[in-house]
């Protein structure tokens, strides 16, 4: 069905983790890409400033090596960048031609109904299909 597969997972790793991979293999045509996706908030310059030399890149080669040890297979690339979540995304998907997204959303609380969740930021923005596990 899609050629090129987003699959955003939470930097906490969420418990849900495998059964998203699998159902983006199912959607999968023969030969696809499938991307596993962590976005790490931005730190502020001003914070930033104050870390030691290289801990930025340290802790991005740690939420990397998290993300590969729970992604299996090596059908799926592992990809680690930096920015907003919901925008980071949409921007990901965009920039590299991504035709479905697959991701695991929680259950809403009220906070999500007021400012919206990553998920529902997703939904609503994205240009390409949106599968939403729950």
């Amino acid at each position: 069905m899609y050629r090129n597969i987003l699959v955003p997972i939470a930097v906490d790793h969420d418990p849900h983790t495998a059964q998203v991979l699998d159902i983006a293999r199912l959607l999968a045509d023969e030969g696809a890409s499938i991307t596993a996706l962590t976005v790490v908030e931005a730190i502020p310059e001003y914070v930033a400033q104050q870390l030691p030399e290289g801990q930025l890149e340290k802790t991005r080669h740690m939420v990397e090596d998290g993300l590969r040890s729970e992604v299996s297979g090596a059908d799926v690339k592992v990809v680690v960048v930096s920015g907003h979540s919901g925008r980071t995304i949409l921007d990901y998907a965009e920039e590299h031609g991504i035709d479905c997204i697959v991701m695991h959303s929680h259950r809403p609380g009220l906070t999500d109904y007021l400012l919206g969740s990553t998920a529902a930021r997703v939904v609503r923005h994205a240009k390409c299909a949106v599968h939403v596990l729950r």
